[in-house]
């Protein structure tokens, strides 16, 4: 089997789930709980909280153990709209953010608040000087996620950041589920405020993520009780953060070599579409090193996804949260590139596994697969 669908999911670690399991038979007590069981769990779940903080340069105090980055988007963009609806109803995102951002912002558009969408250039990217234009005197957030699920496009949230340090009433999320362990964020050099982590982008299990949060005041999503700094409500999953810390820490510990390694597979598999006709490369080139998004001019990407998935190789059509609707890629359409394009967009998506072998192995195939779709398509040969 050759997976090249990393950003919609990763495989668990072996090591991480054998901290899961061990965490879940052995400290299975529930860390609210006064007897020593509790206790126990309490005391990891503290280890693992301190882990995290610390493999984000932040306090621990500010690591909220959510169930993925949906929640904790929810948490980052409701939470502090909510928090600070009394300075403004104002919020600022971009047009190519992930759902869970963009239908918690028309969520809270449709209680009141007005929202900003910026449009990317063609490479996908925002410039600081339109965060600057739509700012208000009412402005309460500013959302901008750090690499793009579909294009790998970057976005400059360290200039964005330096630009919110003159508006400090302005709150400033950055979704950076897909550049965690690709593409180095500093919380605090780049002055975020909030922060949002999926544990199943990086090889732990699914159901765990975390909203760092080093700065501004914040409503909670969930009401029952007083976890999570009083912000998320619920019995801690404590094996879900011990396996969320060490997944952490072993994807950073490694993480500038294996990003090198995605880079040069990356430019390969760039380099040999480039060569098909028919191929049209939607990534920028200054894209994060594990995502490559390209067309086939005439094609359903189905039926790619699908032959390729008879023989084992995984890639993807758009996001995975959209990749059963019949639309195309919103995001490539953003950009804005033709329809034809967004419609026939396929996303290749490495991860620290990947190997070269991998890549030589897929592009053999993908050769056989393209010529035989594009023959009965009567499109084009390679």
């Amino acid at each position: 089997m050759i997976y090249l669908d990393n950003s919609a999911t990763t495989r668990p670690w072996k090591s991480v789930l054998d901290t899961y399991i061990k965490v879940s038979e052995r400290y299975f007590g529930n860390p609210s709980s006064l007897h020593p069981l509790g206790g126990e769990a309490e005391k990891l779940l503290d280890q693992s909280r301190a882990q995290t903080a610390s493999l984000l340069g932040v306090n621990k105090k500010d690591i909220i153990f959510t169930s993925g980055a949906t929640e904790a988007n929810n948490l980052a963009v409701k939470g502090a709209a909510e928090g600070r609806k009394h300075q403004g109803r104002h919020i600022i995102t971009t047009a190519v953010e992930h759902p869970s951002v963009l239908e918690a912002a028309a969520d809270l558009e449709r209680r009141g608040w007005e929202v900003t969408k910026l449009s990317p250039d063609e490479n996908g990217e925002i410039r600081p000087d339109q965060v600057k234009g739509a700012l208000r005197t009412d402005t309460v957030l500013v959302s901008c996620m750090h690499v793009n699920n579909e294009t790998g496009s970057i976005q400059p949230v360290e200039k964005i950041g330096l630009l919110l340090r003159e508006h400090p009433k302005v709150l400033f999320h950055v979704d950076y589920v897909q550049g965690i362990g690709k593409v180095p964020l500093s919380m605090k050099e780049s002055g975020i405020d909030l922060l949002t982590i999926s544990g199943h982008k990086f090889h732990c299990v699914k159901g765990t993520g975390l909203l760092a949060v080093s700065g501004g005041k914040l409503e909670p999503l969930f009401h029952g009780g007083t976890q999570e700094n009083n912000l998320r409500a619920g019995t801690e999953n404590t094996a879900g953060a011990a396996a969320l810390a060490k997944a952490m820490r072993l994807l950073l510990d490694g993480s500038r070599e294996a990003a090198a390694r995605m880079r040069s597979l990356n430019l390969l598999l760039e380099e040999k579409l480039s060569e098909m006709k028919g191929i049209e490369i939607n990534s920028p080139r200054s894209r994060a090193p594990h995502i490559l998004n390209f067309s086939v001019k005439g094609i359903k990407p189905e039926t790619v996804v699908q032959a390729l998935a008879q023989k084992e190789i995984y890639i993807s059509t758009t996001a995975a949260c959209s990749s059963k609707q019949s639309s195309g890629s919103r995001v490539l359409q953003e950009m804005p590139l033709p329809i034809e394009r967004s419609e026939t967009a396929l996303r290749i998506s490495l991860s620290e596994e990947t190997t070269g072998e991998d890549i030589d192995a897929f592009l053999l195939t993908w050769q056989e697969v393209y010529e035989t779709t594009a023959r009965k398509g009567k499109q084009y040969e390679i």
